[in-house]
């Protein structure tokens, strides 16, 4: 008896644990019906359509008319021109008799000037050229040729002939001192009154040129003749500054 009463226990246990067991699975499935249902509730609204207006049809412009006739582009009033195919066309057609004009019998007309060409022998004019037209009376006198100016004439050493009076140079004395000697070479142009003018130092110690440009510059020279008629002359001087005892 005490065994039943164990065994009804037992078998009571057991099947309220399997009912627990079902009802616990099936809320489990129910909230996971619940879940996966949910999206399907709560849906997003779709995007509105909307409607785009059809683009208006645009007729196609007319075609362009023929160009308008112009006056160039009719031949019988082509432009007369030189040129063909970028080539310059010479004279195709010459008179082979040419008129003659006798005016010789014409009298010549008051109101035409008495102007003739200079040398002229023709019956018109006074044959005495432009000038003429200023007046009958009028001596035409040719304008007088300018003077060419000549340069000066190149002579290397003007002779002792032609000097007519000379200068000695006074030796510098700080030059003496110094023992400093040798030549200085001038250039100068002797006028038309044979007068020492435009002076330079070609070459020569400093300290012996002032020297020798001071003394040579009182110089004085006798006119030099060309043709009958005194010239200007360029011509080179030495100057020796040469020391005694040396």
């Amino acid at each position: 008896m005490f065994a039943d009463t164990l065994i009804d226990s037992n078998w009571a246990q057991m099947s309220r644990r399997g009912w627990t067991t079902i009802a616990s699975f099936a809320l489990q499935a129910a909230a996971l019906a619940m879940l996966l249902m949910l999206p399907l509730i709560y849906t997003e609204g779709l995007p509105q359509l909307k409607l785009l207006a059809s683009p208006g049809m645009v007729a196609p412009a007319p075609p362009p008319g023929p160009p308008p006739e112009t006056s160039a582009s009719r031949p019988d009033q082509a432009p007369i021109s030189n040129l063909r195919n970028r080539v310059l066309m010479g004279i195709t057609r010459i008179l082979r008799v040419i008129p003659d004009i006798d005016d010789r019998g014409q009298a010549p007309s008051d109101s035409a000037p008495d102007v003739s060409v200079i040398g002229s022998t023709g019956t018109r004019g006074s044959g005495l050229g432009i000038p003429s037209a200023l007046g009958s009376n009028s001596n035409w006198v040719p304008p007088a040729a300018k003077p060419v100016a000549h340069a000066p004439l190149r002579v290397s050493d003007m002779t002792q002939g032609y000097l007519v009076h000379k200068v000695e140079p006074m030796y510098p004395a700080l030059a003496r001192t110094a023992r400093i000697q040798g030549p200085v070479e001038l250039r100068a142009i002797i006028s038309k009154e044979g007068t020492i003018e435009k002076l330079q130092v070609l070459s020569g110690h400093p300290m012996l040129s002032q020297a020798a440009v001071e003394a040579v510059r009182q110089w004085r020279y006798r006119p030099y003749i060309l043709n009958g008629q005194p010239v200007e002359v360029e011509t080179q001087v030495t100057v020796n500054f040469v020391l005694s005892g040396s």
